[in-house]
């Protein structure tokens, strides 16, 4: 069965809590079933979640040989990691990049992404549903 990486950076442990006038009440509990239940024959998911950007890329490195593909909520490291981008370079599956909000009507330092220049897609603006959508692309794109 082909595995699909739910990767979620700093703070996003704190979905429900934190903000949820941008973020919403929902956790990462129930991302975790959304996307479980969007998987198609063939493939499961499985989401982690890291305040520490080198676990990230440890679990990103560890991906390479055992997951299709990954969706990827890296938080604030969006904006600032290129070693998370780099890792995500050495990663051969499809790679979808989440956010919540819709990042290009917030401050304009949220308006970088260096994971995007990986991302095979991008979702920004469509809540948990951005998950669901990633998952859902790679899905079909894999079938």
């Amino acid at each position: 069965m082909a595995k699909i990486l739910i990767l979620n950076g700093p703070n996003l442990n704190l979905l429900g809590k934190r903000q949820p006038d941008i973020y919403g009440h929902e956790t990462l509990e129930d991302v975790a079933k959304m996307c479980a239940e969007a998987c198609t024959s063939g493939f499961e998911t499985e989401l982690r979640q890291s305040n520490h950007e080198g676990e990230l890329i440890d679990w990103i490195h560890e991906a390479r040989d055992t997951c299709a593909g990954i969706v990827i909520n890296p938080g604030a490291y969006t904006h600032t990691s290129i070693a998370i981008l780099d890792a995500l370079n050495a990663f051969d599956g499809l790679v979808v990049e989440v956010h919540i909000s819709q990042v290009h009507k917030r401050e304009e330092f949220r308006h970088h992404s260096y994971v995007s220049k990986r991302a095979d897609a991008v979702v920004a603006g469509m809540g948990l549903f951005g998950y669901v959508a990633g998952v859902n692309h790679i899905c079909a794109s894999l079938a």
